[in-house]
Parts: structure tokens; sequence; C-alpha cells
């Protein structure tokens, strides 16, 4: 059969998860919206049949973006560039680059990524709240956490709640806030606009600070803005992070939830987290969980999702007492 054409990025992203295969189609699934995953299923719902010839070529146009995505991790664009056109030849080279142009593109602050960050924090603890909140939310979020931790207590919530709130910032900006940098350290500035920041950002960094910054930062954001302060705590430790936390501490999980709730909570639940909670269980408690679930019928997602969002609530409340412990960075999780 003739290859196929003249396809769409949506119809190449189909054929893609269908040849990758359910399970990672489904580990691929969790980093999209729900209008991304809508689209989606639609495009793949349509797909007939995929061609051996039509599946090889596009596996090859995704293994080539991946490596150059790597390459330009090493070592820029630039060296993106040469490595291709010596494994593929200019032309292929200069094909892939172009295509990947706005999303490959460096990120501002690279240079500090590669920074000490006790460096960092000497050249920033001085500047306004904003302009420190516009490097962390470009930093690798343990970057960002140990800076944050590092920071007066009165500023760290201020800082924190700006990285949340922060939307696109202008080129002329981000050059102004680079320069300040860039005396020091060698710079590459993007020129187009970058979204950065929001709360999935603000929460990498609170999940790497130490858990007495944590609650500095939280206490004040439950002040100044509520709202905010309860979306971050919900989205700090998702249900199947329960994985993370030792065998005694998912025992005494398990003690304090509803059975109920575990049960709905488990009914979506990785095969992973599903193991490490039954391990944790009595084999009679676990073989009855099982029985139960397994004629539990069809349950609305929503119902899942309240059961998981009250198993959490019991996981936080636990850790707030010292009854468990949450791995996180800083030094107040050793236990002695």
């Amino acid at each position: 059969m003739a290859k196929k054409r003249g396809m769409t990025g949506r119809q190449k992203a189909a054929v893609l998860l269908i040849s990758l295969g359910p399970d990672v189609s489904a580990q691929v699934y969790k980093h999209l919206t729900e209008e991304e995953i809508e689209k989606l299923t639609l495009e793949i719902s349509s797909v007939k049949k995929v061609e051996p010839d039509q599946k090889e070529e596009i596996l090859d146009q995704f293994h080539q973006i991946a490596l150059a995505q790597e390459y330009i991790s090493q070592g820029g664009i630039g060296y993106a560039k040469k490595v291709l056109e010596k494994a593929l030849g200019e032309n292929e080279a200069n094909n892939i680059i172009n295509k990947l142009t706005s999303t490959l593109q460096v990120r501002p602050f690279d240079f500090a990524r590669k920074a000490d960050a006790g460096q960092i924090l000497n050249f920033i603890q001085n500047e306004h709240p904003q302009t420190i909140a516009l490097i962390l939310s470009y930093l690798d979020a343990e970057q960002s956490a140990q800076i944050l931790s590092e920071l007066p207590q009165e500023m760290q919530a201020d800082v924190a709640k700006r990285i949340a709130v922060m939307d696109s910032t202008s080129p002329e900006i981000i050059s102004e806030v680079e320069q300040i940098l860039e005396r020091k350290l060698s710079a590459t500035v993007t020129q187009d606009y970058t979204q950065t920041g929001g709360i999935e950002s603000v929460v990498e960094v609170l999940n790497g600070v130490d858990r007495s910054t944590e609650r500095t930062i939280l206490d004040s954001l439950e002040i100044q803005d509520p709202e905010l302060a309860e979306e971050i705590k919900k989205r700090m430790f998702v249900f199947e992070d329960i994985v993370t936390l030792d065998n005694r501490a998912i025992q005494r999980v398990i003690r304090e939830v509803e059975n109920e709730d575990l049960m709905l909570a488990l009914k979506v639940a990785s095969e992973e987290v599903k193991e490490i909670v039954f391990n944790n269980m009595s084999n009679r408690m676990a073989d009855t969980f099982k029985d139960e679930m397994e004629f539990m019928g069809p349950v609305r997602l929503k119902e899942v999702e309240e059961s998981q969002t009250r198993i959490v609530g019991v996981i936080r409340r636990l850790e707030d007492v010292g009854e468990i412990v949450i791995a996180r960075g800083g030094g107040d999780d050793i236990i002695v």
C-alpha cells in the first residue's frame, strides 16, 4: 500500500497511540486535557485499520522528534541540528527542526537550571517577589523548592501565590529579568510568549520543600486566598501517590478510611496501587475486597474521585498529627 499522505497531526497521533497499545496510551492520556482526550478518542475511533508501512512511518517520525527533543535538552537547537545532520543528512535534519520550531526553542533561564540553587538565591533574594516568582517558575521544581525554602518566611507565601496565579509573560519582560543573572551566567533568550507558572507549577515546588515551609506558605495563603490554598492542597498529594508511603503508613490509612471509600477508590486505580494496598491487608480482607469490587458493577467516576479525595484528606490529616510521613524534600522527613 502506498504511504498515506496529507495526514493531520491528530490523525498521526491517533495512529501512534494505536501502535503503542492501550497501556502506553492510557499513560499518555493522563497528560492531556479533557478536550484533547475527546478529540483524540474520536479520531482513534474513526481509524479502521493501520497498515504496517503507515505504522512504521509514523513511529519513525515520532522517534526522530523524540531524539531531537533529547538532543536539544543536551545542548540546544544548534547541537541537535548537527547530530541529526550526521545521522540523517542535512535535508531531513532541517525538516525535523523546522517541524519543531514552535515547541523546541530553549526555555528562558536555561542557564539557571544548570546552576547551583544557592548561587541563584544570592542573586535574586533582594529582587521584587514578582521577579523571584517568574524565575522560580522556569527553574526545575527541586531548585525552586530549595530557593523558596531559603527565602524569608514573610516572602515565601507571597512568591508561591504569584507563581500559582502567573499566566503568560511577554518576551520583553523575560529578557529584562534574564539580564539580572546574565552578568554572571550565560543565557539563551527565547523570543516568543511562553506559558509558565500556574497551580501545577507551585504544587511541584511545594512538594519539594520541607513540611515546615509548606505549612507556613499554606497557612498564609489560606488567609490571603482560601480558594487558591484549597486547590493547591487538593493537588499536592493524589490518591495514586499512596504507593510512596511505607507499609506501616498504608496499613494505618487502611484502618482509618471507610471500606466503601477504599473499594471505590481502588476501582479505577492502577495495578501498582491495588497490589500495594492489597499486600498491606490480611489475605481474608484482600479477598473480600476483591470479591466485593468485582460484584460492585459500574460506578460513576465522580463517586470514585470523591472517595479518593476523602482518602487523601485522611492521609494528610494523619501526617499533620505525626502518625505517618509523606516523603518530600527538606530535612524534617528524617525519622529518629
